[in-house]
């Protein structure tokens, strides 16, 4: 009961006064709402560089700018990041305008670089492994493109062209002249589809190959080609619906990985040597060498020891080249009789050891296959102990891992046909199926509910991304990078696109990560952003960072990151970063002395996200001629 005095509830003059407070509280909101909308339209935008003037392209025409192609000229239409945060992006007088590096540094690969590798041993060529810069040694200049630079063929022309000014070496062309790897066609170079053990080429190699296995069928997706020149097995796969990740170390054949890459095709620089491949146990359908001159049965077999750690159960390996075939070949390779019968009774030996099962040697291709689980091998082993299994856990730490002479064991089963680790689905199927790592629980807090909502998530923000670069669905962007891949879900959404995504997986997370991605049927790497990564300059078109710089600022000096992201992207090349929008200022503040026009947009839930997207091009220029 109310006090004496008190108004009444429900008098008239109650409701007057209630009416009265709602129509001014109203009236206010209007009034601020539309203070609002002039102030935004009436204040100066946040201070944008100016534009860089570029070269004109080989075609005559100007290079587009952030405001046409090919950035969406709708972005600022559908949002007005401006508009909705009273934030200072940029001011002119605190950017910091970096400097071109010196043109002999137009080729450089930090982690690879030629002189610094002459210092370290020469065993188990350790001086070609990664030995990046020191600290007080890293370049803070941009990596200039060469004089004559041109924006690369599309896909599908590029996989048999490529322009000679873009990677000026002839060394091939000279070298395997006699084997069709390259030949030079005035301006450009031209790739036959040749190689040293396809003289028919490299679809005919394949066709042989598929009689042989199941190669065409979805059953095998992932392959890795040791030794892969400049990629004609991995280019004339892709039509198969099956992805190698080719690789070869920077040596006398000079750029053969440059030379992958420009033809759209993945690669990376790396050498099977004395450290693990950066890739994750159980990731490859198929594994290749053709004349790759890896000593297999080195080191009590070492290096096939690491071909089996990467192998999927059930996976094959297949080797064409010496000594495969020597009673016909043994003269043309230089080569006695009984070196190469040695050899392969070496081989032979080894592949036993490991428990592989060898299913056929026929013209010049022997294969061998990977059993599906070890429970027949713990029983070879007690004939056969070495290499003996390895007692080590961690089968998926490569990152700078040395290799251990020992075999990977696989994961345990209940019965002779189940598949170690979980059986995967054909391609495509696999790429949105449960990898068997998350269905296992070996990638902690991440469900099966959890793997499906972020394929829904991801479906979504490709969408978004594709009205914001207009271009992204239209073939304009072939060479990928995804530099925090989580689960993949970024690269399958991207799947039925005319594009590869180069997966990867930061190095100090989980390193089950990578192996889910593998198991959806793509590839990638662990890798350390705080170095160089394992390729040449300007070599990917399109580079995705989710989190990248909240992950890595507080572990290095990220205007070294951002410097890195400079050298192996193309002139013109687009970046999307996605991350909180403090850090994304920052981010901009350093992009904005590198020749790169950029903007932040809101999230694709709107402006009230604190996480927004930065969208930058590296503007097209070219050292002086």
């Amino acid at each position: 009961m109310g006090k004496e005095g008190s108004p009444k509830i429900h008098s008239p003059d109650m409701k007057r006064k209630r009416l009265t407070l709602i129509l001014g509280a109203s009236g206010l909101c209007i009034l601020f709402y539309f203070l609002g909308t002039w102030q935004s339209r009436n204040s100066s935008p946040s201070e944008v560089p100016s534009k860089v003037v570029c070269e004109e392209s080989f075609s005559g025409n100007k290079k587009p700018s952030l405001e046409s192609s090919p950035l969406s000229s709708s972005v600022s239409d559908m949002l007005d990041f401006e508009s909705h945060h009273q934030l200072v992006v940029n001011n002119s007088e605190e950017i910091v305008k970096f400097p071109v590096c010196d043109m002999k540094y137009s080729e450089y690969t930090p982690c690879q670089d030629p002189n610094r590798s002459r210092k370290f041993p020469r065993d188990m060529l350790k001086y070609r492994e990664r030995h990046c810069p020191k600290k007080k040694e890293l370049l803070r200049c941009l990596i200039p493109a060469p004089p004559n630079y041109k924006q690369p063929f599309k896909w599908p022309e590029s996989a048999d062209y490529a322009w000679y000014a873009n990677i000026p070496h002839k060394e091939l062309s000279i070298e395997k002249a006699g084997q069709n790897w390259i030949q030079v066609h005035g301006d450009r170079f031209k790739f036959p589809g040749g190689g040293t053990m396809f003289p028919r080429g490299a679809d005919a190699y394949i066709d042989d190959i598929s009689a042989l296995i199941p190669l065409s069928d979805g059953t095998i997706r992932t392959a890795l080609d040791t030794g892969c020149g400049v990629a004609s097995w991995g280019t004339y796969l892709l039509k198969r619906n099956v992805i190698a990740m080719s690789f070869a170390p920077r040596d006398t054949h000079e750029a053969q990985v440059w030379f992958a890459l420009e033809r759209g095709v993945p690669a990376m620089i790396n050498v099977l040597a004395s450290q693990r491949l950066p890739y994750p146990a159980r990731a490859f359908d198929m594994a290749h060498c053709s004349r790759c001159l890896i000593r297999w049965f080195d080191y009590g077999g070492l290096y096939l020891a690491e071909v089996d750690r990467v192998l999927r159960p059930g996976g094959y390996w297949i080797l064409s080249g010496p000594p495969i075939r020597w009673k016909r070949y043994w003269k043309g390779w230089e080569r006695t009789r009984e070196d190469l019968k040695q050899e392969q009774d070496a081989i032979e030996d080894v592949v036993k050891k490991l428990c592989w099962t060898k299913v056929v040697e026929q013209g010049d291709l022997a294969i061998w296959q990977k059993p599906l689980n070890h429970m027949e091998c713990h029983k070879i082993k007690n004939i056969y102990p070495e290499p003996p299994l390895c007692k080590s856990s961690e089968a998926d730490a490569a990152w700078y891992k040395d290799l251990e002479p020992c075999m990977t064991p696989l994961p345990e089963v209940r019965n002779d046909n189940e598949v170690a680790g979980g059986a995967v689905k054909k391609w495509p199927d696999r790429a949105f199926e449960v990898p068997g790592r998350i269905r296992s629980g070996s990638v902690p807090g991440i469900t099966a509910k959890k793997f499906r909502e972020d394929n829904d998530l991801w479906k979504q923000r490709i969408e978004y991304y594709s009205r914001l670069v207009n271009q992204l669905p239209h073939g304009q962007y072939r060479n990928i990078m995804d530099m925090n891949s989580n689960l993949g879900g970024f690269a399958a959404a991207l799947a039925k696109l005319p594009v590869w995504v180069m997966n990867t997986v930061p190095s100090h997370l989980n390193p089950e990560l990578l192996g889910s991605i593998y198991e959806r049927g793509f590839i990638g790497t662990y890798h350390d952003w705080c170095e160089a990564f394992s390729t040449y300059p300007r070599t990917y078109d399109l580079i995705h960072s989710d989190g990248v710089f909240t992950m890595y600022q507080d572990r290095c000096d990220i205007t070294y990151i951002l410097l890195e992201m400079d050298r192996i992207l193309r002139p013109e090349g687009v970046v999307i970063f996605r991350d909180m929008v403090e850090v994304l200022v920052k981010v901009k503040s350093i992009t904005d002395g590198m020749r790169w026009e950029s903007r932040i947009v809101d999230h694709e839930t709107g402006p009230f996200n604190p996480e927004k997207i930065l969208l930058a091009t590296k503007t097209y220029w070219t050292a002086e001629g």
